[in-house]
């Protein structure tokens, strides 16, 4: 072996390497003019890839199917988060975890991988085999993120298939306790007289909670300064400290800080009130127009097997029609979305159209 040979090859090709890794985040604003946040052809092109993926599973044998969900899971499986613990993601992840681990005998296991606003965990997981050991939270961060990087070292239509939805949950916009602001509409005429000094926490970069706070910024016309952390809980530490002012998180994540008076709910994002905050208002009712939300649910590596994918779901819909766990998201303010893969597919696609929701 030509160990200088293959030293100067090596040294040759890690500026290329490096360059290839390194990632590119378009501006949120402009990724949002494009049809926030997505573009038409983006859209087209997505929802096209998804149906063409679903055709695919579809043909294969079916007693290759039915002989791989037999037998699965044989080992412990990971379910990898995006975000840290304590987050609505983290949450979720839980709760399903360990009704997976209860119906099919092996542990799964919640694995927090933060940072990007998920891009990292969901590389992570669309480099793993295909073999159903490995699961990934997945939301409307990641569909978000598609138009945010020009340059990712994965194509999350691509490499990662829907398995099953989890949940729909609003975003609850909150102050610390001690803010001055105790509306919305006390909150513009602040922030409109205090300009560029109110600090706006999000869970990161391009994830719902900032997309939420551009878009309340953009149609309520206030000048506030967006501060990412990586992930919601980090960022509710420092509201709760006071060190931020503001923040548009989903309600499981904050609620019982708001029931426990720690932090004010100023309104919900959602066009309609919280079941879970029912006197709390909708932004929309100050701020006409205004709607978002935010969704999660399962992926899996591609090439995972659909008897695989298939039982996971068929699993997953159980938990979310089990009466316990119905009344824990209802606690959390979140809705159950039961769907099959196919109809999760054509749900990722067409968000592109309504952005966050």
């Amino acid at each position: 072996m030509n160990i200088n040979k293959n030293c100067k090859r090596r040294a040759e090709t890690l500026p290329a390497e490096s360059k290839q890794r390194r990632t590119r985040r378009r501006p949120v604003e402009a990724a949002m003019l494009d049809g926030y946040p997505f573009s038409v052809n983006a859209t087209r092109l997505l929802r096209r890839r998804f149906l063409h993926l679903a055709a695919g599973a579809a043909a294969l044998p079916t007693v290759s199917r039915i002989a791989r969900a037999q037998t699965y899971p044989t080992r412990p499986v990971r379910l990898i988060v995006g975000f840290p613990a304590g987050g609505v993601a983290d949450i979720l992840a839980r709760l399903i975890g360990q009704w997976l681990s209860q119906r099919l005998g092996q542990p799964f296991v919640v694995e927090n991988r933060p940072g990007a606003g998920g891009t990292l965990a969901a590389e992570t997981a669309a480099r793993a085999p295909g073999d159903g050991n490995t699961l990934l939270v997945v939301g409307a961060p990641d569909a978000i993120n598609a138009t945010l990087y020009d340059k990712v070292n994965f194509n999350f239509i691509r490499d990662i298939a829907p398995v099953a939805g989890i949940t729909r949950s609003p975003n609850v916009m909150e102050v610390n306790a001690l803010f001055p602001a105790k509306t919305v509409p006390e909150f513009i005429a602040y922030a409109k007289a205090h300009s560029g000094m109110i600090n706006m926490a999000s869970a990161g970069n391009g994830t719902v909670t900032h997309i939420s706070g551009e878009l309340f910024k953009m149609m309520a016309g206030v000048d506030i300064v967006h501060v990412p952390y990586r992930g919601s809980a980090p960022a509710l530490t420092d509201l709760l400290g006071g060190q931020v002012q503001v923040m548009f998180d989903p309600i499981p994540s904050s609620i019982e800080h708001i029931r426990a008076g720690k932090l004010r709910a100023l309104a919900v994002t959602t066009a309609t009130r919280s079941e879970a905050l029912p006197n709390v208002p909708t932004v929309g009712e100050f701020v006409p127009g205004y709607e978002a939300s935010g969704w999660f649910g399962v992926g899996v590596p591609r090439n995972t097997p659909v008897a695989i994918v298939d039982k996971l779901n068929k699993e997953i819909t159980a938990a979310l029609a089990d009466p316990r766990i119905k009344a824990r998201f209802a606690d959390l303010g979140s809705v159950p979305l039961p769907i099959t893969p196919t109809d999760f597919a054509l749900l990722i696609a067409e968000e592109p159209r309504s952005g966050a929701r």
